[in-house]
């Protein structure tokens, strides 16, 4: 199952970002969410401000909960989040993803197929 659940919350938050695909983005939230802690999307934020030396973790992906790169200062240079995005064919105006709905990406989706 995946995520494990012995895994520490930090592995576990890292096991749904690698899943999150290609030209999505998801929010701390919905990450809580899906792993059954509705309440800690803080901690999700912390444990991306750690995955940032990751390289298979992809953090740029990984927004609030209406679109903003807040996690952007994490990146060398801040604008680097953006750029990944945009890479992605993701589009970004002011710090905000656009279309936020249609590229958003919602793990327990993810979390009810595999169990």
């Amino acid at each position: 199952m995946f995520p494990k659940p012995d895994d520490s919350f930090f592995e576990q938050v890292y096991a749904i970002v690698r899943r999150i695909p290609r030209g999505r983005v998801t929010s701390y939230g919905a990450i809580a969410r899906a792993l059954g802690t509705v309440r800690s999307s803080r901690m999700v934020g912390w444990a991306m401000s750690s995955a940032h030396g990751l390289a298979d973790v992809p953090a740029h992906r990984v927004v609030n909960r209406v679109g903003m790169l807040t996690g952007k200062m994490h990146f060398a240079p801040p604008s680097l989040m953006q750029k990944l995005l945009e890479q992605e064919s993701v589009k970004v105006k002011k710090d905000k993803v656009q279309a936020f709905d249609r590229v958003f990406w919602d793990p327990i989706e993810l979390i009810k197929e595999l169990q």
